[in-house]
């Protein structure tokens, strides 16, 4: 849809979603480091020569959390790099500015999941955008886990708009997958881009997709500035009750050697998801940001395996034959029958 058509932000909107998006980094920070108890965030703050800079703050060897970051940045400047200018070519030859959150953390026992995060806001010009969502990346899964997952995020988007999470929880699954190992990256989440009140939900590369689909049947859905920045805040405030629960429930699980050579093995799928099609840290790395803030998403220890299979009837198996792959969690009756059997229900 042509620029010209769409909702003009109000006047103070950088100010404002700077604001939300640095008050997200100071309320995760602080409520991670509660929960682990012993590790502490150190920040760095950073400049870019281009324009802008951030603060990154990254925790290393806590109680729970092996390594995690997470990141705020506020970035300006001239020309956009050819990443944005592909999927918005009418933001050509404007000034730009973005900013956002991101988080990855790496706990260190297995049967706390890996998660993500990551909210952001754009301005070029006559061109603007909201764009963020949340993922979970269990390795010895729980089915409870990921439906508490889902549903705080859930109760999230409906709480704006029900129809949202039709399109952002196929989304979410479509965006973070693995095309040359034809896999997930883990369980989802929600996932939303380029949302700019024009009318279409979905704004993504597969038209045949459910996330399509689904957008397609709710049809034209106009929205306002206001409406999707209380979109961003309200599943941005939900990140701590979807995750911490599960924390709390798996951090004192006793895990063997096996497990955790196996948990540095799926950690390596996390890398080649984030090096080879995250469209974040390509944006990063072409707008010339921070390299250690962008590639701070990365596990500090991971691990290859040429030709690994999981042994046949084994939880490594249940992840990799059910916990890859998009899955209806709230519905699916048959996803309990399945992990019964390796004590993946509770």
């Amino acid at each position: 849809m042509p620029s010209l058509h769409l909702p003009h932000p109000p006047a103070d909107s950088r100010k404002k979603a700077r604001a939300l998006l640095i008050e997200l980094q100071d309320t995760i920070c602080a409520g991670l480091e509660s929960i682990d108890g012993e590790g502490k965030f150190i920040e760095e703050t950073w400049e870019r020569p281009e324009g802008g800079g951030g603060r990154s703050r990254v925790m290393k060897e806590g109680k729970v959390f092996e390594q995690g970051g997470v990141n705020f940045s506020e970035v300006h400047g001239e020309e956009l790099p050819p990443s944005i200018i592909k999927q918005r070519p009418e933001a050509k030859g404007h000034k730009w500015f973005a900013t956002g959150t991101s988080m990855v953390l790496h706990p260190r026992n297995p049967y706390i999941p890996t998660v993500h995060l990551n909210y952001r806001y754009f301005e070029a010009g006559p061109v603007w955008w909201f764009g963020g969502g949340a993922d979970l990346t269990p390795y010895y899964p729980y089915l409870s886990d990921t439906r508490h997952f889902h549903k705080v995020l859930k109760d999230a988007c409906d709480s704006i708009n029900p129809k949202f999470h039709k399109v952002f929880k196929p989304w979410c699954d479509e965006y973070f997958f693995l095309k040359h190992r034809n896999e997930s990256r883990g369980v989802g989440g929600i996932f939303f881009d380029y949302q700019d009140g024009s009318g279409k939900l979905y704004k993504g590369q597969n038209p045949n997709g459910a996330a399509s689909i689904n957008s397609q049947a709710i049809g034209e859905h106009k929205l306002s500035w206001e409406e999707l920045f209380s979109l961003a805040q309200a599943c941005g405030e939900a990140f701590l009750p979807s995750y911490l629960p599960i924390i709390e429930k798996r951090q004192n699980k006793l895990f063997t050697e096996k497990e955790r050579n196996f948990q540095l093995y799926r950690r390596g799928r996390y890398v080649e998801f984030n090096l080879v099609w995250d469209r974040g840290t390509i944006f990063g790395l072409q707008t010339n940001g921070r390299t250690e803030s962008i590639l701070m998403s990365l596990p500090p220890l991971a691990r290859w395996e040429y030709g690994f299979k999981a042994s046949l009837n084994s939880r490594e198996r249940l992840l990799t034959d059910l916990f890859t792959k998009p899955q209806d969690w709230f519905t699916d009756d048959s996803l309990e029958e399945q992990c019964r059997p390796f004590s993946a229900i509770d």
